[in-house]
């Protein structure tokens, strides 16, 4: 549901007359990259803690791993609320971009900045439905929080005609309305514990603020925000580079990236299910059966990967043609369609990878592995695709980028 959301949000502003929507929205989204997944741990720091706790049966951190994320997230989302103008000042003086894209792209930030608290709590109650296994209520919220996106993107964009501000807007009030659900499946399943458990939610709310807790929480996130920001900061150079090529390259390779988003969610699923998974052998202290998890993990992925990379470049024109109505970026995406393979195929494999090592709360692995992965497979490719003025080599150092992740997670396997 998450990619297709985002596919349906491409298609209705890459069927608008003008392209700049399009190109506007995709570099915003680098510096929403930025501010959302800069503190993408409040999701996997809690499927991870949360998993092991439920492998040990310990019911009281699985409670307390929820409320302690989710005060932290609202205190994050405030904070991004009150400084939402300079970040947003600041993020485009660094973006590279026309002018009119520049100005459809703050269209956008002005209306989806006001969806940060909620953005971040819906983080938090994902990654602790994660990991308890509650596949119902993941499925839920993804179901409400993409399908309220889409009729609202519609709404916005089609029927209000207000371009990118209303594709933000969407999505702001799409993660309110998720917000909203997801209050009411937590709270039925902590009265539930509490039952269990025969202790109220007052006796533990208490102990939130345990600073020793605050300690560990903040060791584990702190790998997991630089493993993060590097990551962020490769694809956000990989889109301003494309920008500083003209906009229909933007606009194509933000298109292609689309088919390696729909892939990685994908994938992705298969990665949540690996982390709890690990997360819960771990807890049980069964790592005799982490190996045939990550076997079949890994096979699951890598045919994803490669599946989704062949159906989109042996269909381009009727695929790509859902997306936008310009030739000239149909054109241009013909040319580069072949890069899905490598970067899907090592993709893959790096992706199902993450999730093992969060389940496992490895947070110092993911870090070592992305930062190598951006300072020496990427960057160096994407310098000399910026000096020569090479979409090839951009591509290239993105294919690279995603081998060193899975050769240097695969290392350490055996951790």
């Amino acid at each position: 549901m998450v990619p297709m959301a985002s596919l349906v949000d491409m298609a209705f502003l890459g069927h608008l007359t003008e392209i700049k929507h399009l190109a506007g929205v995709a570099i915003a989204t680098v510096l929403f990259n930025y501010i959302y997944w800069t503190f993408g741990f409040l999701r996997m720091g809690t499927t991870g803690l949360t998993a092991q706790a439920r492998g040990r049966g310990d019911r009281e951190v699985e409670i307390l791993t929820l409320l302690r994320n989710s005060a932290i997230a609202l205190v994050i989302g405030i904070i991004i609320l009150l400084l939402q103008q300079p970040l947003r000042e600041i993020g485009f003086v660094l973006l590279q971009a026309d002018p009119e894209v520049l100005q459809a792209g703050k269209a956008y930030y002005n209306a989806l900045i006001w969806g940060a608290p909620a953005t971040l709590l819906n983080f938090v109650l994902l990654g602790w439905f994660l990991g308890r296994e509650q596949k119902q209520g993941v499925f839920l919220i993804s179901l409400i929080n993409n399908g309220a996106n889409i009729i609202l993107d519609y709404l916005f964009v089609v029927r209000w005609g207000q371009e990118s501000g209303g594709a933000g807007a969407a999505t702001a009030l799409s993660q309110l309305i998720t917000l909203i659900v997801g209050l009411i499946l937590a709270d039925r399943q902590l009265r539930e514990i509490s039952r269990q458990e025969q202790r109220s939610l007052r006796q533990l709310i208490g102990q939130i603020w345990e600073i020793s807790a605050f300690k560990a929480a903040f060791s584990l996130n702190k790998d997991i925000l630089i493993r993060t920001l590097a990551l962020v900061s490769t694809f956000a150079l990989f889109t301003n580079l494309s920008a500083m090529m003209g906009t229909t390259t933007l606009a194509g390779n933000t298109l292609l990236l689309q088919v390696v988003t729909l892939a990685a969610y994908f994938i992705d699923g298969i990665a949540f299910a690996t982390e709890s998974m690990a997360g819960n052998l771990h807890g049980q202290g069964a790592k005799g059966q982490l190996l045939p998890l990550l076997q079949l993990a890994g096979s699951v992925s890598l045919m994803s990967g490669l599946g989704f990379a062949a159906m989109f470049s042996f269909f381009p024109l009727p695929l790509f043609g859902l997306l936008t109505s310009h030739p000239k970026v149909i054109q241009h995406i013909g040319s580069y369609l072949w890069w899905l393979f490598p970067v899907l195929g090592f993709g893959s494999i790096a992706y199902m990878l993450d999730g093992y090592f969060l389940g496992l709360t490895a947070g110092k692995i993911l870090r070592q592995s992305t930062l190598i992965a951006a300072l020496i497979g990427f960057a160096p490719m994407a310098t000399a695709a910026w000096y020569w003025q090479m979409n090839h080599l951009l591509w290239l150092a993105l294919a690279l980028f995603m081998a060193t992740r899975s050769i240097t997670l695969g290392w350490k396997i055996n951790y």
